[in-house]
Formats: structure tokens, sequence, C-alpha cells
């Protein structure tokens, strides 16, 4: 009898075995697929940082051209800075390509991913004041088709919106999870109607104002990218307002975008992801990566990766607890 009920109960633990609860695993959700994306960003700027070019005055020049036009409390800030990088140019350059290095690797690695972006947004700040003149937007500069309002300025932007908090877990989009909905939408509607007011400037609004920027991005370039340049070129010649209204309007409508149903946002997106590759493509000819001289690929992969972080998400998906909070419910 006895021998039955040991026979039973290692019956019920064999067939149990398996069975019970076991301690959720880290996925890769929406927002840990969007950080690597910037993660890759980051590291990709890192490579072009150590490039030899970026070992030459040439690189302390660079820094030097985004002072005029600006006011002196921002362009005497800056000439001090390139002078700088020119007499140490060496160490700077090699301790500025570590940091946007380190800063891709914390963010691949999901233990150092807080301190990492935390790190990107200073940094960005940092770059966007004394690597980019605040983007050209205090000098009159500023263009939709050449990085404004600074290509760095989002990479701090979508570190804020892709910080792994839940302050919204149940959140309509990746953007919303860690500032809620309402500010992110209204962090993207700065940002697109700040490109819109840009884009209609009267420096971008002159005849042949786009034709010119256009044009200036041939020099360097591959040939079939040279003739993409060409004919984009002389598609806007003396259309300057024309092409800028139509611009701006497209800007706006994507700005938008993100406050209208379900359906009018997945259309305002891929817009949105249109323009930045034509952007990408046309005024920034891939951030001169290929001609060489590039510290960044520009404002185009960021603000396509910006809009894939304000997809609509699944109901189902969106309340699946993410990869972070299952990790510290474990601890």
């Amino acid at each position: 009898m006895s021998q039955v009920a040991v026979t039973g109960g290692r019956t019920a633990w064999w067939g149990k075995l398996g069975t019970e609860a076991q301690p959720a695993r880290a996925g890769l959700d929406a927002r840990r697929a969007l950080q690597l994306g910037l993660a890759a960003i980051w590291l990709l700027d890192a490579v072009l940082q150590y490039q030899s070019f970026m070992f030459s005055k040439a690189f302390a020049q660079m820094l030097a051209a985004t002072a005029p036009g600006n006011p002196s409390v921002i362009a005497s800030p800056i000439t001090w800075d390139a002078t700088l990088v020119e007499h140490h140019l060496v160490l700077l350059n090699t301790i500025f390509a570590t940091i946007q290095l380190l800063i891709g690797l914390g963010i691949a690695f999901r233990p150092t991913v807080r301190l990492a972006l935390a790190a990107s947004i200073a940094w960005s700040l940092g770059v966007w004041w004394f690597g980019e003149g605040l983007g050209g937007v205090l000098n009159g500069t500023a263009s939709p088709l050449n990085g404004a309002p600074g290509a760095v300025i989002i990479y701090a932007l979508l570190a804020v919106l892709l910080w792994p908090a839940d302050r919204q877990p149940q959140a309509p989009f990746t953007a919303a999870r860690a500032v809620g909905a309402h500010v992110a939408r209204a962090l993207w509607l700065v940002l697109w109607v700040s490109l819109a007011y840009f884009a209609l400037i009267p420096a971008n609004r002159a005849p042949q104002a786009l034709n010119g920027m256009i044009a200036g991005m041939e020099s360097g370039e591959p040939d079939w990218l040279s003739a993409i340049e060409r004919g984009a070129a002389a598609l806007v010649a003396n259309a300057g307002l024309a092409a800028s209204v139509v611009l701006a309007v497209a800007l706006v409508l994507i700005a938008v975008g993100v406050y209208l149903p379900r359906p009018a946002v997945k259309a305002a997106l891929v817009l949105a992801i249109v323009v930045a590759l034509v952007i990408w493509v046309v005024g920034e000819a891939f951030g001169t990566i290929i001609a060489g001289g590039a510290t960044d690929p520009n404002s185009g992969p960021l603000l396509v990766l910006l809009a894939l972080t304000f997809w609509p998400l699944a109901a189902t998906a969106a309340a699946v607890p993410s990869a972070d909070t299952q990790e510290r419910a474990a601890r």
C-alpha cells in the first residue's frame, strides 16, 4: 500500500515537471529594438569620428565654420572650442570618438542602457552647441534639407522617448511609454512644426535657394548620387518658394498626423518616413558619408527612427510587460 502511494506520488511529481511557473525571460520588445537602432547610429558616429580626416586640421575648421552668424554668446565658445581642438587634435578627437563608441555600446548593453541614454542626452546638447552651432537655428541658415534643427538634438529627443520607464505601460505607441502620450505627441509636434517653419524662412524660399543647396551636395559624391542631386536641383530651379511651400505643407501634415485616428496616424508616419528618406538622399547626400568627412549620417535616419517610435502598437503588444519591467519583477 505504501509502495502504491510512493509510486503515485512519483507519477504525480513527474507529471508536473516542466509545468511549474517559469521566470519571465527578457524579450526584444519594440522599445528595445529601437534602442538598438539608436545604439547602431551612435556606433556609426564613432567609426566616422575615428576617420583620418577627423585627425586633420579640417576637423577644427569644420567646428569653427559653425560660429559665424550666431550671437557672440554662442559663437565665442564655439571659436574657443575649435581653437582648443586644433591645438590638441589627436587627443581630443580620440576622446570624442571614444565617448560616442561607449555611448553606443552602453545603449546596446541592457544593464547600462539608462546611464548611456543619460550620457547621450548630455553629449548631444554639447555637440549641438559646439559642433553644430545650434543647427543654424539662430543664424538664419537652418533648413530641413541640411539637417535643421541640428541632427544631434534628435539623438537627445530619442533618448528621452526611449528611456526604459513605463509611466504609461499600455501606451498606444512606444514613445508614449516613458513620457506619456500627451508629452510625446507635443514633442513630435514641436519638432515637425519647427521644420516647417525653417522651410519657409527667407533664406530657403528664395528662387534659387533650394537649387543651390541641393547642387552643393554633388561635390565628391559618386556619379550615380551626383546624378540624383543634379536632377533634384534642376527640378526646383527658380521654384524655391513653391518647393518650400510644398515641403512645409507636408511637414505640417506630419506634425498634426499623430493626433488623428489610427489609420491616419499610420499614413502620416509613412509620409514622415518618405520625407525623411528624401531629405537624407537629396538634401544630405546620405550625410556625405560616401564622399568622406562626415561625422554622422545627419538627420534622415534619425527622423525615420523617430517615426517608428510613434508607430501604433497592437493592443495585445501594448499590454505585455516590457523586458525592463520583467527584469525588475524578477529581481
